[in-house]
């Protein structure tokens, strides 16, 4: 839930939470949560005392109303609007110096999955996540950050308005890695592509439309999750945590 009146978004769950207080507690502006779970809280409590921030024990219906999300596990941060900052070139090469692993979203489809992507990326240890400006259903919103468990203190996310020119850019520094369900090349052709190649892109695309083709020229390969075929094809949260181990075992 956004709050447009004071720029503010409400973060809740658990981890999420308590990665914000963590990692970065100056953007906690208000506190919300049950009473058995000041405990846990209580050094973001004094720090938002010693800014004069507010902070409060609430009851799950006084929370609900808070943060419009009923799976808030008793605690709500109300966060400085998520902003996400284009990306400059300045970020591209640091990246490419740096050998980091990323992942490109185009047209992921929802917050939910950018939430789900964003865990996954947390956890092996991705650096940086790059979203398209028009993907306007792929949001930093409440969902989104509950989802990621607390992944997004732990990933840079960057903005740009045509994903084919910033891969197009990223070919020449780093490994681009786009998936496809028609595929010939099968996920366990990573490691040998990043034999020579230790930054890599991964291009994730819409679940039902993929990759447009001006997307799929700027990869040096498509590569696909083999099945089945009893589906057709993986949430694409799951696909980006399938490849994700893959290139972090590489």
């Amino acid at each position: 839930m956004y709050n447009k009146l004071v720029d503010e978004l409400a973060v809740c769950g658990l981890n999420a939470v308590k990665a914000v207080a963590e990692y970065h507690p100056q953007n906690i502006n208000r506190l919300f949560l049950r009473e058995e779970l000041l405990p846990g809280f209580r050094d973001i409590c004094r720090q938002l005392a010693e800014r004069k921030r507010p902070y409060k024990i609430c009851d799950d219906e006084e929370l609900l109303r808070i943060c419009k999300h009923q799976h808030h596990q008793g605690v709500v941060a109300m966060i400085k609007e998520a902003v996400v900052e284009p990306l400059t070139p300045d970020d591209l090469d640091l990246w490419a110096d740096e050998a980091k692993t990323g992942v490109v979203l185009h047209s992921v489809g929802n917050d939910l999955n950018l939430g789900a992507i964003v865990r996954a990326a947390a956890f092996f240890g991705v650096h940086f996540v790059v979203i398209s400006e028009f993907d306007t259903d792929a949001r930093l919103s409440t969902a989104a950050y509950r989802v990621a468990e607390g992944g997004m203190e732990h990933v840079v996310i960057r903005s740009v308005k045509r994903t084919e020119a910033f891969l197009r850019a990223a070919s020449k520094r780093l490994l681009v890695l786009g998936t496809d369900t028609r595929a010939r090349l099968r996920i366990n052709e990573v490691p040998s592509l990043m034999a020579e190649h230790p930054g890599v892109v991964l291009v994730l695309g819409n679940e039902e439309a993929g990759l447009p083709d001006q997307v799929k020229r700027h990869c040096a390969a498509l590569l696909r999750v083999p099945g089945t075929g009893n589906m057709e094809s993986l949430n694409v949260a799951q696909a980006a945590a399938l490849f994700l181990h893959a290139i972090y075992e590489a």
